[in-house]
């Protein structure tokens, strides 16, 4: 029901924009967001849209590099990443939230997820 395209390897400086096509019963999701993980490392909260107004936040972590858009007409989030660094590698997942009326950042506030997409940066 979601699933997420545009990883790959690539330099630091970079950019990369991930997809996160949504299907069935996301369609009534209030909120879509991005995650991802690092090898050893607990998942992290990246970004977040809401899909009824389009407000955005992201992760201080991130901030002025990633932003999130969407297009409703192909049912698809994205995930614009400019300034990739190495610090940036992670499995990247979307995930839709069904009933969090307010940009959810935390993990438990989302009810389905992707498979995720591996981002690599080289340094």
């Amino acid at each position: 029901q979601l699933v997420e395209s545009g990883g790959g390897l690539v330099q630091a400086g970079d950019s990369l924009t991930l997809s996160c096509k949504v299907s069935g019963r996301t369609f009534s999701a209030n909120s879509m967001g991005w995650f991802r993980r690092a090898p050893g490392q607990e998942r992290e909260f990246v970004g977040v849209i809401s899909l009824s107004t389009a407000s955005t936040a992201v992760a201080d972590s991130v901030k002025g590099r990633f932003a999130i858009s969407k297009v409703n007409a192909k049912n698809t989030v994205y995930l614009l990443m400019n300034s990739l660094k190495p610090e940036d590698t992670a499995v990247y997942y979307c995930a839709a939230s069904l009933t969090t009326d307010w940009l959810p950042t935390r993990s438990v506030e989302y009810d389905v997820w992707g498979q995720g997409t591996q981002v690599t940066v080289t340094s």
